[in-house]
């Protein structure tokens, strides 16, 4: 467990963010006292700092004065600057500050309540079962669960059974002797003994074919492989995590998944939820993966209420895979600003409309921002409008221009024109070239 170390002034005057710390695992120690090793230090702005490459500045920000944060760098301290209204993203960039990019984020009660049973869970070695929807941190959920055993030390294998060949599945789980099959050239281990002593993971668990179940079956209730080609079982000691993003008991039901397996894998079974379900991680995850792909900025961008409402406003069908897509592009499209803004957020697609009560006022309805089609859409449409401003209005030369067809030239200005704008018009080709 990391531990953090809040002056007597932090503790008073930034007691919600102490609160989020030790909500999210964190050991909040006295000041004054015998620090853990490798603890990190929170002071406010002006205070001494006993080590000042784990110590985090915690500020108010002036009136006026925007949110910000500056992270650690070349052994000087961090500094987050953020007032109350901010402290759904403030905390969470101090979390990541403070914990590093390794530790899993979370701020939806329901998350903590799950990443706080994954560590009651860890202190037992059993074998777990996630099941959850693609993208939802199966992974992180089991790495965590690994890090806070006593197997931390060991090896953590992580293995996705949907990515190998049927054919190769079997050796690369429990290894071969040489000249064991056509290409063996020289023995492998396999997966479970490079794990021995830690942890592996099987991901997409789903996905086995059922042949080999019966295998990984007689592994987890003996504890010991036969490599291919071997007459001889090898003893190995692992936890098995395995992930699912299929409903198992389904896979049962249906005939693609053995029970008896099934029920050997659900020792400890474990849900995580889709993204748009826990809308309260959403400004936290955000901020950490702001802090993530940063780079070497020496501000780090600041997303404002109306870019975190709507990303808190998006149905999020790729779940937290998608969110980091969002946030990479965010960065970009805000260059060297300080904020982050609405119209740097970009989807893939639309956000599912939901109905709005007739109540509400137009002026409070979000305005829904435009998705990463529609930017490279406009881009091209402004592209098509210069160059046949440029050539006069002639198509032939504009397609050369533009290395398309001219087939390919009427399609595109047929599509302008559908939405109401006629990049072939004389008054359009005036306005450019004026």
């Amino acid at each position: 467990m990391r531990s953090i170390v809040p002056s007597a002034r932090v503790m008073n005057e930034h007691l919600t963010l102490v609160s989020s710390l030790r909500a999210q695992g964190f050991a909040v120690e006295l000041p004054g006292g015998r620090a853990q090793a490798g603890a990190g230090h929170l002071v406010a702005e002006g205070e001494a700092m006993a080590v000042p490459a784990r110590t985090l500045i915690v500020a108010r920000p002036d009136a006026g004065e925007a949110p910000g944060v500056v992270p650690f760098r070349d052994g000087q301290p961090a500094r987050i600057s953020y007032a109350h209204g901010d402290a759904a993203v403030g905390n969470a960039f101090a979390r990541a500050l403070i914990g590093g990019p390794e530790l899993p984020t979370a701020a939806d009660p329901e998350s903590l309540a799950l990443l706080a049973l994954a560590e009651r869970v860890a202190e037992a070695d059993i074998t777990v079962l996630i099941n959850g929807p693609t993208g939802t941190g199966k992974e992180v959920l089991a790495r965590t669960i690994h890090a806070n055993s006593a197997r931390a030390d060991g090896p953590f294998v992580a293995l996705n059974c949907a990515a190998l060949p049927e054919t190769m599945l079997e050796a690369m789980l429990f290894g071969h002797v040489k000249g064991s099959f056509t290409g063996a050239t020289a023995a492998g281990d396999g997966f479970f003994r490079a794990a021995h002593g830690g942890t592996i993971l099987l991901d997409e668990i789903a996905e086995m074919p059922v042949g080999l179940q019966a295998k990984l079956l007689r592994v987890l209730q003996e504890r010991e492989v036969v490599p291919i080609g071997a007459t001889q079982p090898v003893p190995v000691d692992v936890r098995v995590i395995a992930c699912a993003n299929r409903d198992l008991q389904a896979e049962v039901a249906a005939g693609r998944f053995r029970a008896d397996l099934y029920y050997r894998l659900s020792v400890f079974p474990l849900t995580t939820k889709a993204l748009a379900e826990r809308a309260q991680d959403i400004p936290a995850l955000a901020a950490t993966m702001i802090l993530r792909h940063a780079g070497a900025r020496s501000v780090v961008p600041w997303p404002s209420d109306d870019a975190i409402a709507a990303l808190m406003a998006h149905d999020w069908p790729g779940n937290v895979r998608e969110l980091e897509n969002v946030i990479q592009r965010a960065l970009l499209f805000a260059g060297n600003a300080e904020v982050i803004e609405a119209h740097h957020i970009l989807f893939d697609r639309p956000t599912a409309v939901a109905a709005v009560p007739a109540a509400l006022p137009p002026a409070e309805q979000a305005e829904e921002p435009a998705t990463l089609g529609q930017v490279v859409q406009l881009s091209e449409f402004a592209k098509i409008r210069e160059t046949l401003a440029a050539c006069g209005g002639s198509r032939i030369e504009t397609a050369k221009r533009l290395g398309i067809s001219e087939r390919t030239l009427r399609y595109r200005l047929a599509k302008a024109r559908e939405q109401g704008d006629d990049l072939a018009s004389a008054n359009t080709l005036r306005a450019v070239g004026a």
